[in-house]
């Protein structure tokens, strides 16, 4: 059986469209399949629009996040809710095309244990979302320990065995696209053309993806703390030489009253500097001290279709 997990926040218009191309698709596979839709706190319609499509398809399955936790914890509840063989997360705005499951499954059954959808084409995208996303890659990339496939997002197939690793990891702050190359397994790339959005109007904005690649450099990475070592050694050594330099002055010419520009200047770049340094520490401690309360990545409000004990809602 293939589980397919479907985040869902303020989907409405598009939930309809997406289980017209879903749901004949996977009938048409020959092979047993749920749905599971996690609804992460919608303040629309999305929940009642889940509730008629289970009427109409008992293998679609519900869970009702409490409020709005994110993408990447609805997605860990729908990780935790599935009970396939393999678990294809995806999303309802149709940019994933979900006649690539196929794909999937076919790689899957060679022996693959992630097979995930990379775009080999963002014209979608504006060119400043093209841009960012570039740079994020390859930043991420130059700094994490374990590199992530470039353009590629949370829609893949996932072995029994790596959503099993994925769950029992206990950190509560996640970035799943940085766990899903962690965890490691044998893997294959499908290439796509990503497509416009089916409907709606996307949820991320500049300042959330600045924030989101924030959040994922940090959980995935501690160089920007060794960045700030050396970038502190190397402005000591500046401010020693420039010291040296100043004494070495004064003793030769006397007292040079006009240098009050130019210390001025290296005043400002060593505590511009230092507040840099401070606020890499701060995101960092700000991480350890969300993970010191220990409290659960997201919280049920209601699960539809499930049996009794499924998921671990406590997590």
């Amino acid at each position: 059986m293939i589980s397919v997990i479907v985040p869902v926040y303020n989907e409405q218009q598009g939930l309809e469209p997406f289980f017209a191309r879903l749901v004949p698709m996977l009938e048409g596979m020959d092979i047993e399949y749920e749905i599971v839709c996690v609804n992460d706190g919608s303040t629309d319609q999305s929940w009642a629009l889940l509730v008629e499509q289970r009427k109409r398809n008992q293998r679609i399955k519900l869970v009702d996040l409490s409020r709005n936790f994110g993408k990447d914890a609805a997605l860990t509840a729908g990780l935790q809710y599935a009970a396939g063989d393999a678990i294809i997360p995806i999303d309802a705005d149709l940019q994933d095309p979900p006649e690539l499951i196929s794909d999937f499954v076919s790689m899957w059954r060679q022996g693959y244990e992630i097979v995930y959808a990379v775009r080999d084409s963002r014209e979608s995208d504006s060119w400043l979302k093209r841009i960012s996303a570039s740079a994020f890659y390859k930043i991420y990339n130059a700094l994490a320990r374990v590199p992530m496939p470039a353009n590629t997002g949370d829609f893949r197939l996932l072995d029994r065995r790596v959503v099993n690793a994925i769950n029992n990891m206990p950190e509560r702050n996640r970035f799943m696209k940085g766990l899903f190359s962690w965890v490691g397994f044998r893997s294959m790339p499908v290439y796509f053309t990503r497509q416009q959005r089916g409907s709606g109007k996307t949820k991320w904005s500049y300042w959330k993806l600045w924030n989101f690649a924030l959040d994922g450099l940090t959980a995935s990475t501690t160089m920007p703390l060794r960045i700030a070592l050396y970038l502190g050694l190397l402005l000591s050594l500046f401010a020693f030489g420039y010291a040296v330099f100043l004494i070495s002055r004064t003793i030769v010419q006397g007292v040079d009253l006009p240098g009050y520009a130019s210390l001025m200047v290296v005043m400002l770049m060593l505590g511009g500097a230092q507040l840099v340094v401070l606020g890499v520490l701060g995101e960092y401690l700000g991480r350890i001290y969300d993970e010191s309360k220990r409290r659960p990545v997201f919280i049920v409000r209601e699960s539809v279709g499930f049996d009794p004990g499924a998921g671990n809602p406590s997590r």
